[in-house]
């Protein structure tokens, strides 16, 4: 048997299921059940399979029926040009939050601050293209032992620490930049998002409740604790929520406050600098 001989067959239950962009999911997970890169699978299609590949296959495939995110099923994300591990207990890094990543990196820093770090991929890349260092902080120990290991695979531990935390409450010190992705979903907004999403990533990365600006709130709060002068804060936001989050930062004494877009026009991130 042959990869090409299951592939048409597990195109068609994808699609079925309603999963949108099938065949790019197939690839990936056939190129992941043969444990090669997915740009080297039209080589490897009509090769016999190695032994154990189709039940690896079938494994991975079952589980995207079920609405698993693909990067859950591989263990990986790439963002930014690098890889970083994935796992049920982090937000899956999203193209969008380059945007945020790209703002950050406008002005230099020496030293940064990531609320809610998650898989760590805003800390790290941050580090990965500065000589910084930085701190991240999660809520959730589960959530932090992935960025770690993020960071060792990265060969970033010497230049990044990470620390359980609840926003600043266990953050020492001032940093040039503050950075963070937090949870931004309205209640009611949840019901409506991708099952991949709702029914897999951590809730407590996806929303504060209410209105979605709990987390915004915190954050703006006691920003001028955290930074040092000429600080910059950088928040990545809901498509709705620009105007909310900028009259938060200037409200916390900002001096110059901007709200970009992200590639698809959305706004997606709001800065803030401090004098």
């Amino acid at each position: 048997m042959r990869a090409a001989d299951l592939m048409p067959a597990a195109v068609a239950r994808l699609r079925d299921a309603g999963i949108e962009g099938a065949p790019r999911d197939a690839r990936l997970l056939m190129a992941h059940a043969l444990d090669i890169p997915a740009d080297r699978l039209t080589l490897a299609l009509h090769d016999p399979l190695p032994e154990g590949a189709a039940a690896r296959f079938e494994q991975a495939i079952a589980a995207r029926l079920r609405r698993q995110p693909v990067s859950q099923i591989l263990g990986w994300r790439d963002f930014f040009g690098r890889r970083f591990r994935v796992t049920p207990d982090v937000l899956d890094p999203r193209p969008e939050t380059e945007t945020l990543v790209a703002a950050a990196l406008e002005e230099p820093f020496a030293r940064v601050l990531d609320l809610g770090t998650g898989t760590g991929a805003i800390l790290l890349t941050l580090l990965a293209e500065t000589d910084a260092t930085g701190l991240g902080v999660d809520l959730s120990p589960a959530a932090l032992d992935v960025a770690r290991d993020n960071a060792r695979l990265l060969g970033l531990s010497d230049r990044a620490r990470f620390a359980e935390s609840d926003w600043y409450a266990a953050v020492p010190g001032q940093f040039d930049l503050i950075v963070s992705n937090p949870p931004y979903i309205a209640a009611a907004e949840m019901e409506a998002l991708a099952p991949e999403v709702r029914d897999w990533e951590p809730h407590l990365a996806l929303t504060p409740g209410g209105d979605g600006l709990d987390a915004y709130r915190a954050i703006t709060a006691g920003v001028r604790a955290h930074l040092a002068p000429n600080g910059r804060l950088a928040l990545e936001i809901g498509a709705t929520q620009g105007a909310a989050v900028a009259a938060l930062v200037r409200g916390a004494g900002a001096a110059r406050v901007r709200v970009l877009p992200d590639l698809d026009g959305r706004d997606r991130v709001v800065l803030g600098q401090w004098p």
